[in-house]
Order: C-alpha cells, then sequence, then structure tokens
C-alpha cells in the first residue's frame, strides 16, 4: 500500500482526490511525495510577470529533484504602468487584497504542503506575502527580476522617461521622432521596472523577512543567475516543508523589523509602508502603527541610493551586492536571531557577506547618504493620523516647503493644468479624494509628479495628496494623508492660496489656516461621490481601512 504525505491523499478518503490527480498524470509515486504548489502569475500582458513561465520550470525542477511534486496554479498579476492615468489605477491596490485571498482559496482547497510563489509587481508580491503569512504554510517568494535600465544619450534610465518625454515635448526640447525613439527604447527587456520602485523594493522586503533567498531580489530578470536562484528556490522549500518551518515562523515581529530597516536605509518605495502593515495584520501580529516607522527612520541611516533618488539604477544596485551588503552595513540595528530563507541565522548569513563593491551606491554605516531613513512620516493639522514621504527622493532645498495651494478635485485635473502651463513655481498642488475609499482604490499620483518634472517645475513645487505615489517618482511629494477627504478631514477643507509648509527635518505637515476658518468651510462641505461602475471596488470603498491602517479589506 502506497504511504502518502499530504493528509488529504491518505486512507480510504483520500482516494477521489488521488484518482483526481491520477486523471492528469500524476501517479502513486509522485502522489506520495509534498505536494508544493507554485502560484505562478505569468502573464504576457505585464513585463515583471513575462519570464515566470522559464522560471517556474527552474523551480519546478528543484521540487522534484528535492523529493516534491509540484502543481502548478495562477492569480491575476495587473501592471501599475500600464493601468496608470485611468480609472484602470483605482484597481491597483484593491487588487493586492483579491490576490491574497485567491491564493489562500486555492490552498485551503488544495491543503498543499507547501508553496513557492512568483510573482515581481507593486501590488502582487505584497499579495502573494499576505497569503503566505494568512495561510502560516512553509512557503517561498521569488520575482522576476528587476529589467535592465535604457539608455539615451549616454545616460541611464527606467521607463519613466517616457512620461518625462511628454512634458520635454510639450516644452519644444525634443521632436515627435525623438520622442518615438525614446518610446521605443525605454524598456528594453523583461523584468520589474529598474528603479526602486514598489515592485523591487518589496522583492527588497521579501528579502530581508527571510521569505526569498539571500541575495535573490536584485538579480536581474535576464541573467542566467536568476534561473539558478529559482533551482535552489524549489529545493529550499522542501527544507523548510521537512522541518516544519511555516511562514509565521519567518515573518515575525522582530523580522519585521529588520525589513523596515532595510526599507529605511535603501530608501525604497513609500508604498511598501502599508504593504508591511498589511503583512504584519495577516502574521496575526496586531496593527503595525505608522509611529514605529517613524521611530525606525529616525535611527536608521539611508546606505544606498538607487533611482529615482540617484543615477543608479537596479542593476547597479544589485552590482554592488543588493541587500545582503546593505544588511552587512546595517547588522548592528537588525535582529541577527532571525532566520534567512536558507535556515541559517542571520548572523551567520552576514558574516559570509562583504562591504559593499561600489560606495556610490551602497555606503558603509560610517559614511551614509543620510543619517536618517530614506522614507519617513509626517503629522500635523493636515495630516492628524500622519502621512508619507520620500526623503531620499526630495532635493535638499525642498526638505522644508512653504508655498500656496492649488486644488485639484482629481489626477486628471491636476495634469491638464500642469501641461497647460496653469501651475506656477512654488505651488502645493493639493490632490485630494483619491484615498482608499475617496478614489475608490488609493490610485498613485504618478503622472502629475512626473508632469512637473517635464515641465521643469519639480524643483520649486510640491504635491500633496491622500493617494499614493509610484516608487518611480522624485521631488518633493507627500502621499497617503489620513484621515482622506472623503471622510471630511482637513484635506477637504483647503483652498486656493491656503499656505502649507511641510518640515521633513522636524517631520510635520500644517495647514496655516486657523481653525475658525476650517470650522465655517466645515459647516458647508458635501462629501462628493464618485460613479462607480458594478463590480469589485464598490466592495472596496466600502470595506477598506484608512491608508495609516495599511488600506487593508476588512
Amino acid at each position: 500500500m502506497t504511504s502518502y504525505y499530504n493528509s488529504l491523499l491518505q486512507g480510504d478518503g483520500g482516494a477521489l482526490k488521488r484518482a483526481l490527480y491520477k486523471s492528469m498524470g500524476f501517479d502513486d509515486v509522485a502522489l506520495s511525495k509534498p505536494l508544493i504548489a507554485i502560484v505562478n502569475t505569468y502573464t504576457t500582458a505585464t513585463p515583471g510577470h513575462a519570464n515566470l513561465n522559464e522560471i517556474c520550470h527552474q523551480v519546478e525542477l528543484g521540487i522534484e529533484s528535492a523529493g516534491g511534486t509540484a502543481m502548478t496554479f495562477g492569480t491575476i498579476a495587473p501592471c501599475d504602468g500600464i493601468a496608470e492615468g485611468h480609472d484602470g489605477m483605482r484597481y491597483i491596490l484593491p487588487s493586492r487584497d483579491l490576490i491574497a485571498s485567491s491564493v489562500e482559496c486555492m490552498v485551503r482547497a488544495h491543503r498543499f504542503d507547501g508553496m513557492v510563489m512568483l510573482g515581481s509587481c507593486d501590488k502582487i508580491v505584497p499579495g502573494l506575502l499576505m497569503a503566505a503569512a494568512r495561510l502560516d504554510i512553509p512557503a517561498l517568494l521569488l520575482n522576476s527580476g528587476p529589467m535592465l535600465p535604457a539608455t539615451y544619450k549616454d545616460k541611464h534610465y527606467d521607463g519613466n522617461i517616457v512620461t518625462e518625454a511628454i512634458g520635454w515635448k510639450r516644452r519644444g526640447s525634443i521632436t515627435d521622432a525623438e520622442f518615438q525613439f525614446i518610446e521605443n527604447i525605454a524598456e528594453p527587456c523583461v523584468g520589474s521596472c529598474a528603479m526602486l520602485g514598489t515592485a523591487n523594493t518589496m522583492g527588497c522586503m521579501a528579502e530581508a523577512l527571510g521569505m526569498m533567498l539571500t541575495g535573490a531580489a536584485t538579480v536581474p530578470a535576464v541573467m542566467a543567475k536568476r534561473m539558478i536562484m529559482a533551482r535552489q528556490t524549489g529545493r529550499a522549500i522542501l527544507e523548510l516543508v521537512k522541518q516544519g518551518i511555516t511562514a509565521r515562523m519567518q515573518m515575525t515581529e522582530k523580522s519585521i523589523q529588520n525589513a523596515m530597516a532595510v526599507l529605511m536605509s535603501i530608501g525604497g518605495s513609500t508604498n511598501a509602508i502599508m504593504h508591511l502593515q498589511a503583512i504584519y495584520h495577516e502574521a496575526g501580529l496586531g496593527e503595525l502603527p505608522l509611529t514605529a516607522f517613524d521611530e525606525m527612520s529616525k535611527k536608521v541611516p539611508q546606505l544606498a541610493s538607487v533611482y529615482p533618488a540617484s543615477p543608479y539604477d537596479m542593476a547597479d544596485f544589485d552590482d554592488a551586492g543588493g541587500i545582503p551588503a546593505v544588511m552587512y552595513e546595517l547588522r548592528q540595528l537588525l535582529h541577527l536571531n532571525c532566520m534567512a530563507a536558507s535556515q541559517e541565522p542571520l548572523d551567520a548569513v552576514l558574516t559570509q557577506e562583504k562591504a559593499s563593491k561600489r560606495p556610490e551606491v551602497i555606503r558603509s554605516i560610517d559614511h551614509p547618504f543620510s543619517q536618517t531613513g530614506g522614507v519617513a512620516i509626517l503629522s500635523g493639522n493636515l495630516a492628524p493620523h500622519g502621512a508619507v514621504v520620500k526623503p531620499a527622493a526630495v532635493p535638499e532645498h525642498l526638505q522644508v516647503f512653504c508655498g500656496k495651494a492649488q486644488v485639484f478635485p482629481s489626477e486628471q485635473a491636476a495634469c491638464h493644468a500642469i501641461l497647460q502651463g496653469e501651475v506656477a513655481e512654488n505651488t502645493a498642488v493639493v490632490l485630494r479624494y483619491e484615498g482608499p475609499k475617496g478614489g475608490p482604490g488609493m490610485p498613485e499620483m504618478y503622472r502629475p509628479m512626473k508632469n512637473l518634472e517635464g515641465m521643469g517645475l519639480a524643483q520649486s513645487c510640491c504635491i500633496v495628496t491622500d493617494g499614493r505615489f509610484s516608487g518611480s517618482n522624485r521631488g518633493l511629494f507627500v502621499g497617503h494623508i489620513s484621515p482622506e477627504a472623503y471622510e471630511g478631514s482637513v484635506l477637504a477643507l483647503v483652498a486656493d492660496g491656503d499656505e502649507i509648509v511641510v518640515d521633513i527635518p522636524n517631520r510635520t505637515i500644517t495647514l496655516r489656516v486657523d481653525d475658525e476658518v476650517l470650522a465655517v468651510r466645515r459647516a458647508v462641505w458635501e462629501r462628493p461621490e464618485k460613479e462607480l461602475k458594478d463590480g469589485y471596488l464598490r466592495t472596496y470603498q466600502k470595506n477598506a481601512l484608512s491608508a495609516a491602517k495599511g488600506a487593508l479589506v476588512q
């Protein structure tokens, strides 16, 4: 009689399940082994996922060689870049929770013994990590890897050069033919975007959490090492299964604190804050307040500077040593008793690492780019529950800003005004009703910031919003304003000409308007309702928490 590892296949009660698997070619030898799910988010609609079938095959080979049986299923993987600038962006953040729930449904229905999650883009990686934390089974993640940068006029760019080039063309700096050329060379290969945006930031977070093999997060998508990492990941998941090590043993309070420290040190995407809050919640650890990020920001120096904060892209970051080099420098500030994905203690792993080979990209802890972290939390009367800013991407002269507000009800209205030359220098561009409920879906305000760059205004203007920002944005942008305007917060009461002060060193954001004036405005305020199609956005709007709590669906 065959002995089956998976409890669902054991005994007479497992006969039907075994028969169903046998219909697809699995025999008793295969079914006797641990059943490992590969969550493969492959799609030819998203460049960060277009190479995942090749990676999936290597993971399968690793699983089989280590004594397991691989079974693959998929879930959605929308691209932020393709969704930006239209109503599709409102679905991107909500897709995170949808991905987590879809993985939960499949894994609990089939009772897999472990899983390898393949995903690379902005909301897919956190969605997969949330699923792993929720399911608490042995799990590892592997991303597709960053794409290589574009080269234009002897300078490296990521694909966002296209959006900036729109402004160049409007200003007459380039011709239509040159614009077409830029479009054609902007995204040179598959992979997640070449900068330290949300996709690559979250890959780095997975590695820092011990949910991805050491050194894997930053290996470019087109490198052979990416495939080697895939096969090694397939073998590694079997070790976790055999040892009974589950996701919540990896994603602990201490390992999440390590990830927070790495986030601050690399100056990663501001979106990572809400994603780490969501992962923390799914791991059964309760609520991770914004104040915890602020405390971490004050004690962790910024050691890495990667595009959009500098000219150096993800390929440069990987060449400089990637996350292992950063954690090596940070080791005195980390919980070294946490486990890496290989199940070695972090202190043992880091003793094998070396200092950065390229100090222009990753510096030593004795000579940081900044004494404080590259991501920070602001508060004040305009954001009583907090707001998020990325000091690593803010020019020195804008670290303290004072400007007159110019208020817009939507991203589209702001973009139109910027490109028409209706926004002056030293303006605080206020974009409201773009939060989790007001958006709904908390879309990224990616284009307004890029349009300011293209129109030569990014060095003097600020954007303030209850929406989010792309990890590719640079300049002075303050997002995640909480409470959001839809809830009738102070942000809803800002008027054109009001003075707004952003003080990053002192972590404040202030609307200089008397409380009595705000009370008069509040008395006549009415909540605007946007026209919504039937479907998931209505569900998300009804159930989403504040951005200050990770914008989770509850």
